[in-house]
């Protein structure tokens, strides 16, 4: 790969020849991604056909499920050091993510590969449709979703809100950028629902996630706002309460039917996980749930192919793996079908972030904290087709087990990290509040790591295991990746002033500014 820098490549004559290369892709794609039968003959001349194919590539990305891009982007990072899956392949255990040594085109893969492709289909669509088309506020929350989990991960990044293009906005300004970006959507959306008698249906067979229905769209949007305003909560409380009962008010994701799913087949999780044999569950999800006796668990994951004490075992992140095919054999791999739907965000979660924000004292959750706590629970067994939530949610002595290491295994037994039980108690201390609501949490977020990942660095919690391999630092998850390694070179005056918006070293341990 021909090392210049990013932004650099997205001037205009690029991003004509990167919309030219993806026409030439996409030729006869024009009936397939025609929009439904509600559209008007304006809506067709502002919003083209051709926006179809770039709102296509923007979801893609949005929601990375393609092998290559989900193993790069979500599995090696999110999934690894959200303690949900962790490597089996011995090719990787010396150099990964979850040892914060991580290999460099690892580490500027998403930046290098996932940033450009957002940037010039946003672009494209912007210029087809203007910005006051339906196209245009789908594409500003796509990218608020894509560009979100970029800055979540590198912490400043360029993301075109600066008069510099190549120019890194702090972290607070990202967020405050793409609140606005997704405040404007809703917006548009909005005032084209309410005009058509409160239904949507457009862009039908180019939208791979609600089948061109808007109304899920705008919960969707104002759901991914709630989701900022608690990531925020610590870092900037008032502006958290605002954001986050402008959401709830407007309307967010309560029931399962609006899970943000999105159809792509080869699922990725199946690819990296099935297929191919490199990932397998965590220790740490697998000793969390085997100690409550959740029934989740065989939802997702299967039995090792070898039996071994218990009929899943996760294996401890950062393990010394000798062998591939005997850690594939004596660990648990997804439970995920070639066709399974790639999960990005749920009822579940977004009722977790009303409790959590009920326990911070924001107005109009909708419940209290503890009911909403059970809620969500509930909604997270019923979104998996498990029984027994009743008796789950009343659970008062069940804890984390201690984790055993498969016989044979590479990353060695160790006790559990916390006592914590499952059944809500309004007279326990806040601190035991929030871990008790987020241990929860993190649970029910499976399979998206990168959300996991963040609750980890946001909160503290859950407590996971210590990397099972030696590192260089005295943090047991990394608080965000180092940012792309030529950027010092092609972009020097930029990258100097993003360490200095990072407040901190360009490595591993510096913390974003979310975090607790």
């Amino acid at each position: 790969m021909k090392k210049t820098n990013i932004m650099k490549k997205l001037s205009m004559g690029s991003v004509m020849a990167a919309a030219l290369a993806l026409t030439a892709c996409t030729t006869g794609f024009e009936e397939a991604n025609r929009p439904g039968e509600e559209v008007s003959a304006e809506e067709l001349s502002r919003d083209n056909y051709n926006t179809g194919s770039f709102l296509v590539q923007m979801q893609n990305e949005a929601f990375p499920e393609q092998e290559n891009t989900y193993q790069m982007n979500q599995d090696l990072i999110g999934n690894y050091l959200g303690r949900f899956m962790t490597y089996a392949n011995n090719g990787f255990a010396g150099s990964n993510f979850a040892k914060m040594n991580a290999p460099v085109g690892w580490v500027r893969y998403p930046f290098a590969d996932s940033m450009p492709k957002v940037v010039s289909a946003f672009k494209e669509i912007e210029r087809l449709g203007g910005t006051e088309s339906l196209g245009y506020a789908w594409a500003l929350v796509l990218r608020a979703q894509s560009f979100l989990r970029l800055s979540d991960m590198y912490g400043p990044m360029p993301i075109g809100a600066e008069d510099d293009p190549n120019a890194y906005s702090s972290v607070e300004k990202i967020y405050s950028s793409l609140i606005a970006d997704l405040d404007r959507a809703i917006e548009i959306m909005n005032g084209m629902i309410q005009a058509n008698g409160g239904s949507l249906t457009q862009f039908k067979d180019s939208d791979k996630v609600y089948g061109g229905n808007f109304v899920q769209w705008l919960k969707f949007a104002n759901s991914l706002k709630l989701r900022m305003a608690v990531r925020m909560r610590f870092a900037a409380p008032d502006l958290a309460k605002r954001y986050g009962e402008e959401a709830v008010a407007a309307g967010v994701i309560t029931s399962n039917a609006d899970n943000c799913d999105i159809d792509y087949s080869p699922n990725g999780q199946w690819k990296t996980s099935v297929e191919w044999g490199d990932s397998r569950a965590c220790a740490d999800i697998e000793s969390y749930m085997t100690g409550y006796g959740d029934n989740r668990l065989s939802k997702y994951f299967q039995a090792t192919a070898t039996p071994g004490s218990r009929a899943i075992i996760g294996c401890r992140a950062g393990a010394n793996i000798g062998n591939k095919t005997v850690a594939d054999a004596i660990y648990s791999a997804a439970n995920v079908e070639r066709d399974t739907p790639g999960m990005w965000m749920t009822a579940a979660e977004m009722t977790f972030c009303r409790a959590e924000g009920a326990l911070a004292g924001w107005s109009g959750m909708g419940g209290t904290v503890e009911s909403l706590y059970n809620e969500a629970i509930t909604l997270s067994f019923e979104q998996w087709g498990a029984s027994g939530a009743d008796a789950y949610i009343n659970n008062n002595t069940a804890t984390p087990a201690d984790y055993v290491d498969a016989d044979g295994g590479y990353g060695g037994s160790h006790g559990k990290m916390t006592s914590i039980t499952v059944k809500w108690d309004n007279a326990a201390s806040a601190e035991e509040q929030l871990e008790r609501l987020i241990v929860q949490k993190w649970i029910a977020l499976f399979p998206d790591g990168q959300e996991a990942w963040r609750e980890i660095r946001r909160t503290g919690y859950p407590k996971v295991f210590p990397v099972a391999q030696s590192t260089a630092y005295s943090i047991e998850v990394p608080n965000r990746i180092p940012f792309d390694y030529t950027e010092p070179v092609n972009n020097p005056a930029n990258y100097a002033k993003a360490v200095a918006l990072l407040g901190g070293n360009d490595d591993y341990a510096t913390k974003l500014w979310w975090q607790r």
